[in-house]
């Protein structure tokens, strides 16, 4: 069985009050693929470049074991390209380029060797990108999750509506939470969100942390204090990437392992942040993973005196 993850591989070129790169690997396929590979053995994903992305960088995937049979290279055609430059916040952004280039036309192939699927993880995409993966896949993996992002909601409801209905769980933030459900309070929105389809839902709050929802159980994951945040970009990605991988590797969906793979995913995320791109994720050991997870529990456990 397997885990296959499905979203961009692409160029990204960052600026924030830190610095600035060149082009560098980003999207959301990779930082997910990474972060999941921490925790699983029979990652595989599923997007498209063009053929200026160069072996080398696609290396770093073989290199964590990750399957690239259903990465896609178009001859002659230029990969995805994003350019950003964040406030001084690291809250907002402002997009300089994007350059949609072969993902423009992406039709998501299927290998038969990922027909074995078992967790499937949607990345950021466009909704019937999304929907057309699981109606592709022979059989339903035993779990779906599904990221999106308020453009989709601008543009594309209707669709991103009927995909929400095919998931087993939904991760967004709460300003898209907000948006989707019309309610401002979170437990509202999240309450209106979960007759939409999911069965679970994570609302995501950036420092402040993350939600989990699922039927009447409210679960509330901290966010760890970071001193330095160099580069917020893929932080979400990596998140849901350590999310699903840590599912993947406890191989039973029930509320109690979605807390921790939360934190687990948490964790992964809070060391994406403190380098640009996926530098700081490339090259982790388990000791330092286990260690961040243990400061996670730390931050918020506490011992009730009589």
């Amino acid at each position: 069985m397997s885990l296959i993850i499905i979203g961009t591989v692409a160029f990204d070129a960052i600026e924030t009050p830190f610095g600035k790169t060149d082009k560098i690997v980003g999207g959301a396929a990779t930082y997910a693929g990474l972060a999941a590979s921490y925790f699983y053995d029979k990652t595989k994903i599923v997007s498209v470049i063009g053929d200026d992305f160069g072996q080398d960088n696609i290396d770093i995937f073989t290199e964590h074991g990750i399957d690239t049979e259903g990465l896609q290279i178009k001859e002659g055609e230029k990969s995805f390209f994003w350019s950003g430059k964040y406030h001084n916040d690291m809250n907002s952004r402002d997009t300089l380029i994007t350059e949609l280039n072969v993902l423009e036309a992406f039709d998501p192939v299927i290998p038969e060797n990922y027909q074995d699927c078992e967790y499937l993880m949607l990345g950021n995409l466009t909704p019937v990108v999304q929907s057309t993966v699981i109606k592709r896949l022979k059989t339903r993996p035993k779990l779906i999750v599904l990221d999106t992002m308020n453009f989709w909601m601008d543009i594309m409801m209707p669709d991103l509506l009927e995909t929400i209905k095919m998931v087993d769980v939904l991760t967004i933030n709460d300003a898209e939470a907000r948006q989707l459900s019309g309610e401002y309070s979170l437990v509202k929105a999240a309450r209106k969100i979960l007759t939409m389809g999911p069965k679970y839902l994570i609302i995501k709050k950036g420092e402040h942390g993350a939600l989990l929802f699922h039927e009447d159980k409210i679960f509330s994951a901290p966010a760890l204090p970071l001193a330095d945040v160099f580069d917020p970009t893929g932080a979400g990605d990596t998140f849901a990437g350590g999310f699903i991988g840590y599912m993947a590797k406890v191989g039973t969906v029930n509320f109690n392992n979605m807390k921790n793979a939360i934190i687990f995913g948490s964790a992964l995320a809070s060391f994406c942040v403190e380098k640009f791109g996926t530098e700081k994720i490339l090259n982790l050991t388990d000791a330092e993973v286990a260690a961040r997870v243990q400061e996670f529990v730390s931050l918020s456990a506490f011992t009730l005196e009589a």
